[in-house]
């Protein structure tokens, strides 16, 4: 075996010990073979919220589980056929092998990005709100823009996204809207993304073909269970009722289906219009608040825990985090943490794992990750 190949081996093997030992390896084990002796106990569904929290925890280890046991064998089918490739002087296997083990860290370094995700509520579905900022027509556009990388983002991951409220803009784009996405982490990656994004580009809108620059600010919050409690006095929120934008029928144009809830106290405004239902969308929008307010709670703790007045600006609603520019040159750069990417194109298309695994790390190592739970 080539010297190379063997410190990246060795590099592998260190790495996957890492992540046995950060995942508590045998506990692991053994919690997951408990979980499944109460799994086939048919009294646990008399309890469904409980029966449903052990099912994730369950489901959540055995995904884990399966995938370091992959890459170990993975590792070792690849060694072996190196080793195999070199008795027989078979030079393409050899190659092939070590193309496969190259391709191993980088699954490896994913996994243990992964392992960030570890705060009270990063495993939990999220809500994300886009908003277009000043400029009329042009941050509308660039709004939608931003609400179609996320969602092809999420798809990517094979999370389900939903789309609960949408304002259209006058001409193009759209004002705001609001996305559901459900999927393992979805939380957890994408409370990254809170902040102002910032596009500068050849207006298509401008007839002399003028550069323009448009802000848009994105807002991630997790969804919570019933296990977390929220009391939210009728008394501190506003309830409005209006007409649904967009398409949807007769029914969507003609009758005041959608939801406002403004909760005094903060200033926090949620809403919903997904369904034709007045009543199901008060019901979704009583859970966005709750989810809001959860989420302040959150930010709040994390702020006590930040060790520099500099990461509290990374966190805070309407500090910009990224730059997108298509003219005069194509560059996507994210300014907290300095990682960029040359192709905006792929970058709207949904390619956001690099920029969210630099900024988990971040959080990380400056002591302001979300694993709030031990502090007071």
């Amino acid at each position: 075996m080539r010297a190379e190949t063997e410190n990246l081996v060795d590099e592998i093997k260190q790495a996957i010990s890492l992540l046995r030992r950060h995942f508590d390896w045998d506990e692991a084990i053994k919690r997951l073979d408990y979980l499944n002796m109460r799994a086939e106990d048919a009294a646990l569904w008399n309890d469904p919220q409980e029966a449903q929290k052990l099912m994730r925890e369950r489901q959540t280890l055995e995904e884990n589980i399966a995938a370091i046991k992959a890459l170990s064998q993975a590792l070792e089918d690849n060694i072996g056929l190196i080793e195999l490739g070199e008795e027989e002087g078979d030079e393409s296997v050899v190659q092939e092998a070590e193309a496969a083990i190259r391709s191993l860290r980088g699954e490896i370094a994913a996994r243990q990005v992964e392992t960030l995700l570890s705060g009270e509520a990063d495993g939990n579905d999220t809500y994300l709100e886009v908003h277009a900022g000043a400029g009329g027509t042009e941050s509308q556009d660039w709004a939608s823009m931003l609400l179609r990388m996320y969602t092809r983002w999420a798809e990517r991951r094979g999370m389900k996204v939903e789309v609960l409220e949408v304002h259209d803009g006058e001409e193009a784009g759209i004002k705001s809207a609001t996305l559901l996405v459900r999927g393992r982490n979805a939380y957890g990656w994408l409370k990254t993304e809170s902040g102002v994004h910032r596009l500068v580009r050849i207006s298509p809108f401008d007839s002399n073909a003028r550069r323009h620059t448009s802000f848009a600010s994105v807002w991630v919050y997790p969804v919570i269970d019933e296990s977390i409690e929220i009391d939210i006095p009728e008394s501190d929120v506003r309830i409005d009722t209006y007409r649904a934008s967009g398409a949807g029928g007769q029914h969507v144009n003609t009758t005041d289906s959608a939801v406002r809830i403004t909760h005094i106290p903060t200033g926090i405004v949620v809403q919903c219009q997904k369904e034709r239902s007045q009543h199901k969308n008060r019901a979704t929008a009583w859970d966005m608040l709750r989810s809001r307010l959860y989420e302040e709670e959150l930010k709040k703790r994390e702020e006590a825990a930040s060790a520099t007045e500099a990461t509290k600006t990374d966190i805070g609603w309407g500090h910009q985090i990224r730059s997108y520019v298509l003219q005069p040159y194509q560059l996507v750069k994210d300014l907290r943490t300095g990682v960029e990417n040359t192709s905006p194109q792929s970058v709207l298309d949904g390619d956001l794992d690099a920029f969210m695994e630099a900024s988990l790390s971040q959080r990380i190592e400056e002591g302001t990750s979300l694993a709030i739970a031990d502090l007071d």
